[in-house]
Formats: structure tokens, C-alpha cells, sequence
């Protein structure tokens, strides 16, 4: 498995997204996952405090155990957990990242991420209070999540200390916003490393899933509810997805490979992070991993242009 650094982190350029930890993962499943990623040289697990309502970070803790140090532990703070734990506030981070620290059973998070921007908050305070943590050795490097081009140069600008190593922000071959909104642009120019959120887009980028057939049952597309499906089986992405289907049949590449090792020929990403539910998922994902032809990125950079 190749690595990539991420600050002063080395991350697999594939890692596990945990948000399945707890709603549909119970700890025998969550050790599955964990033990198989570990076995085959990923490191890098990605979770938050709102991820299965605290529970994702309590089981990734345990299924962890005596193996820790193998494992790259990042997770967010930021999102609502109730009417008071919430937001970008320094109490709040500072309260935020020992109630993690707890949850985790660890004594430091590798990678500490403001899961979304507060308006209300300075970012120049947040950010200090990330410094102080770091400088505890309660965290190792700090990132975030949600943030546009903007907000990262007024991030990197309102600096003193510790500044943000990457951002978190949905990009895939069926969402390509990054490349426009110029957050891949600043990522470049600021030097901070970029990891895709969605880059399976819910699914729809395994490979199982062909327009015009049933939504195999049992994937999250099939539990998806009416709101979302409108977006996630709409005839746009069901259209592109198809091309992209043909591009992988005319290549004799699957589709899934075809995903997780376009978003890694892009300069700014670290490591595409993909969930799982089972061990065959994640060999399945750090498989997926490969260098592709330039010709063959040139064809799927087209699907997007011509969308």
C-alpha cells in the first residue's frame, strides 16, 4: 500500500470511512473492518463525534485495542450533537477533543478536523485552540472540512501556529465541484492536502449498480430516502454513470478501481477515504489502488467536461 504524506503524517492512499461504525456496524463487524484494513497496510481511519451518535469513535477505539499505533486516527468536531455541543467556540473544541480523546481510549488524535465553518466564531480563535491542543500533544495536525478556497486562504492568513494540513469536501468522478470552486486550486497553492468525502458517490461508483437495473438491496442507495434519491438516482448522475460504466468496459478496468485511483492521479489528494462494511469491502477498496493510464484519466476527465 503506497503512502502519502499528510503533514507530518504518512497516510495509505486508501483509508476507511467510519460513519458506518454504530448504525450498521455492530463491534464484531467494526473489528472485521478495522482488522482487515490494518492487514492490508491501510492506516488511515476516518470518523467524527456525530458519526452514529459518538458511537462510530467509541467502537473504532475498541476494535483498535492493543493495535492503535498502527492506525492514523482522524475525526471532527463542530457538527451538532445536541442543543449544546456544537460549533467552533475554543471552550467547545477544548471540551470537543477530550470528550473524543475519551471516547477514542487514546491519548492523541492524529488528525483534528472542524467538521464544518461557524460564522459566529473567529477562525483565528478556533485555530488557536487547535494550537493549544497540538501543542499538549493531545493532537498531531489539524484539518477541516466543509470549507471553500476562501475560507482556506483566510484560514491559512489568520494563522500563528498550527495552520490546517488538509480539508475533507465531497469530490468524485460524478461530482467535481473541487476542480471549479477552487478549492484543488488553493489546496495547491497553500500546500494542504485534499481528502474526498462521497468518493464512491454513495455508492453508485462500486460497480453494482447499472442504470435501468434494481438497486441491489441492502447498499445504502437502497435505504436512501425520497429526498436524497432524487439527487442519487436522478437522470443526470444515472446518465454520467453510465458513461463511465462504458469507459471502464472498454478499458477492461473496473469501475471501482477506476474511481479510487482517479481521485489519487490528482496532485492535492492524500487518501481517498471509503467506507465499509465488511472485510471484503476494504481488500476490495485498498485493491483499488492502482496508477492508470494517462489516456485512460484523459477519458474520464472527459465524462465530466461533456456533462
Amino acid at each position: 500500500m503506497e503512502h502519502r504524506s499528510l503533514g507530518s503524517l504518512r497516510v495509505s492512499v486508501v483509508g476507511v470511512g467510519c460513519n458506518n461504525f454504530g448504525p450498521r456496524l455492530d463491534l464484531a463487524r467494526t473489528s472485521e473492518v478495522v482488522g482487515s484494513a490494518l492487514d492490508s497496510g491501510v492506516n488511515l481511519f476516518d470518523t467524527a463525534d456525530t458519526y452514529g451518535a459518538t458511537q462510530s469513535e467509541v467502537l473504532l477505539g475498541q476494535a483498535l485495542g492493543p493495535r492503535r499505533d498502527e492506525a492514523v486516527i482522524a475525526t471532527k468536531f463542530g457538527m451538532p450533537l445536541d442543543d449544546e455541543r456544537y460549533g467552533a467556540h475554543p471552550d467547545y473544541v477544548r471540551r470537543a477533543c477530550e470528550d473524543s480523546l475519551t471516547r477514542l481510549g487514546t491519548d492523541r488524535i492524529d488528525l483534528y478536523q472542524l467538521h464544518y465553518p461557524d460564522d459566529t466564531v473567529p477562525i483565528a480563535d478556533t485555530l488557536g485552540a487547535l494550537g493549544e491542543l497540538v501543542a499538549a500533544g493531545k493532537v498531531r495536525e489539524i484539518g477541516c472540512s466543509n470549507l471553500t478556497a476562501a475560507q482556506l486562504v483566510a484560514a491559512r492568513d489568520a494563522a500563528i501556529g498550527p495552520a490546517f494540513v488538509s480539508v475533507q469536501n465531497q469530490y468524485s468522478l460524478l461530482t467535481r465541484d473541487p476542480e471549479t470552486d477552487g478549492v484543488l486550486d488553493a489546496c495547491a497553492t497553500l500546500g494542504i492536502s485534499f481528502l474526498p468525502f462521497y468518493p464512491l458517490a454513495n455508492g453508485l461508483l462500486t460497480g453494482k449498480v447499472r442504470p435501468g437495473q434494481p438497486i441491489p438491496e441492502g447498499t445504502r442507495l437502497s435505504a436512501m430516502t425520497p429526498e436524497r434519491a432524487v439527487h442519487w438516482l436522478g437522470d443526470p448522475l444515472l446518465a454520467r454513470l453510465e458513461r463511465l460504466l462504458g469507459v471502464a468496459d472498454d478499458v477492461g478496468v473496473p469501475l471501482l478501481t477506476l474511481a479510487v485511483s482517479w481521485l489519487l492521479s490528482r496532485a492535492p489528494v492524500a487518501s481517498v477515504i471509503a467506507g465499509a462494511t465488511s472485510g471484503e469491502q476494504v481488500r476490495a477498496n485498498a485493491a483499488a489502488a492502482v496508477t492508470l493510464d494517462a489516456s485512460v484519466v484523459a477519458r474520464l476527465d472527459a465524462v465530466g467536461e461533456d456533462s
